[in-house]
């Protein structure tokens, strides 16, 4: 991999990757004008004393970019009318969010008519980027050549590296929420990463239950279920000879797909080679065996899930990728609900052992 960091004129950074020397005299473009009523960036944290868990407060956010007549994610040919990323021969470009949803800031409390605080507060910290998987407006993540998709975990990798050697960092999110239906106003293909100044309520469940598993049993509990889906095979959509990707049998949603490496690997930052290039195969699998169904892109959710950054060792952890498509289709997949969201209860209409027999009919080819 090569990679390179350039500064935009307003002070936020900028990474190329590629699979190729990247050539000398590339810049990085002049600021996009920002949507009028942006204030400066100024995020913090609010306790929910009933969920146990910070929320983030980010109210520039307000101005967002929100389905501009022109794509900001396309390589800058205008100076007149700059883009966020250069043209010139690269695969893979991450830049810090123009609105991001997590930065440094103030921690103005919470207070009641009395004058006392409600809740606690703190500055926010943490970091947000944006990472263009691709020049080509035109594409898709599953459609991208499978060197390419290998490239994309060493860059998730590289930036989960470095991410999480700041002190304002505790878990590195990477992650892509595709289509309109899940409120994306940008085709371009791309995805963020969240540096969290915490460990998120997901991660923190997730990772007390593996702990306890392991405690319990000597084996780590990913690995176990991976093992268990191999021995079944019925949910199994492609099983590599380090990576596999599945329809857990505990699946929430309809085509809900999991990727995870063999090995008990904690972090991207933990894989070797071999096991990126098959991740990237299962990936690509994946993807191209749930957009052959739709017939086109389909809408989805797609998330990282690995170990902290918090500086202590997560021998618990088992860095994978969860999908969840985001779209009603009768018979197929939901919207979430009161259920869902209120209550965190899911109620699945559709069985995994269809679902997987229904992608497994997909015929996919990969370079």
């Amino acid at each position: 991999m090569h990679a390179r960091q350039l500064t935009k004129p307003d002070g936020r950074r900028l990474w190329l990757y590629s699979r190729r020397p990247i050539p000398a005299g590339i810049e990085a473009p002049g600021t996009m004008a920002p949507a009028p009523g942006r204030g400066a960036v100024a995020t913090h944290l609010r306790w929910h004393p009933l969920r146990g868990e910070w929320v983030s407060y980010a109210p520039h956010r307000q101005g967002r970019t929100f389905l501009p007549a022109s794509n900001p994610l396309a390589p800058s040919v205008d100076p007149a009318r700059p883009t966020e990323v250069p043209a010139g021969d690269y695969d893979i470009a991450v830049f810090e969010n123009l609105f991001p949803a997590f930065g440094p800031g103030d921690a103005p409390p919470a207070f009641s008519a009395a004058g006392q605080t409600i809740v606690a507060s703190r500055p926010g910290g943490g970091a947000a980027e944006v990472v263009v998987f691709t020049q080509d407006a035109t594409t898709s993540l599953g459609a991208l050549p499978l060197g390419h998709i290998e490239l994309l975990f060493a860059v998730w990798a590289d930036r989960t590296r470095a991410l999480g050697q700041r002190p304002d960092v505790e878990y590195v999110f990477p992650f892509e929420n595709r289509g309109v239906e899940v409120g994306v106003t940008l085709h371009h293909p791309h995805g963020q990463i969240y540096g969290y100044p915490f460990v998120p309520p997901v991660a923190e469940r997730e990772l007390a239950l593996q702990r306890a598993h392991r405690e319990a049993h000597g084996t780590g509990l990913l690995a176990d279920l991976v093992r268990a889906e191999l021995d079944d095979g019925r949910r199994v959509i492609y099983a590599g000879p380090e990576a596999i990707a599945f329809l857990p049998a505990f699946a929430r949603f309809a085509y809900e797909v999991w990727i995870a490496p063999r090995r008990e690997a904690p972090s991207l930052t933990d894989l070797g080679a071999p096991e990126r290039a098959d991740l990237a195969r299962a990936l690509k699998t994946a993807l191209l065996r749930l957009d052959g169904l739709w017939g086109r892109p389909m809408p989805y959710l797609l998330q990282v899930h690995q170990a902290p950054t918090d500086g202590a060792a997560h021998p618990e952890a088992h860095v994978h990728v969860e999908i969840y498509p985001a779209l009603r289709m009768p018979g197929r997949l939901k919207y979430l609900a009161c259920t869902e969201i209120g209550a965190g209860a899911f109620t699945a209409d559709t069985l995994p052992e269809e679902k997987a027999a229904e992608l497994r009919a997909v015929e996919v080819v990969i370079d």
